[in-house]
């Protein structure tokens, strides 16, 4: 068994989908767009098979995003090395993303860092 996709509700789903492409280096496919519900999606592949669906629709109910909550917390990317996680972490910062930990070795050995994207959904980045 795999995981086939994710799937999170945005509400700037071209802007959600651009920094997607800018920084995790995504592929999307055509935009979904169903005029009844007024729900919108794309789905965004990764080189390694990966999928995000970012979706959206007029009705979505904003919830506050603590880290201490249940629930899905957040996606981890890994960029393959020490250096990358450092450039792409300082990119992401000089972007305006907040980074809210790491670049660092973690208790259990992992090498990351954390940001918030543009809409404040926790993204870890990771060798």
């Amino acid at each position: 068994m795999r995981i086939e996709h994710a799937a999170m509700y945005v509400n700037h789903l071209e802007e959600m989908r651009d920094f997607y492409l800018t920084y995790f280096q995504g592929v999307s496919g055509p935009e979904y767009y169903n005029s009844k519900t007024g729900f919108r999606s794309f789905f965004l592949s990764f080189a390694d098979g990966a999928r995000l669906e970012l979706m959206t629709r007029p009705d979505l109910y904003d919830m506050e995003k603590t880290n201490a909550r249940t629930g899905y917390m957040h996606l981890a990317f890994s960029a393959g090395s020490r250096e990358e996680v450092d450039r792409l972490t300082g990119c992401l910062k000089e972007a305006g993303c907040s980074v809210i930990s790491g670049p660092r070795v973690t208790g259990d050995g992992y090498y990351e860092s954390c940001i918030l994207d543009p809409e404040g959904n926790q993204i870890e980045i990771t060798i």
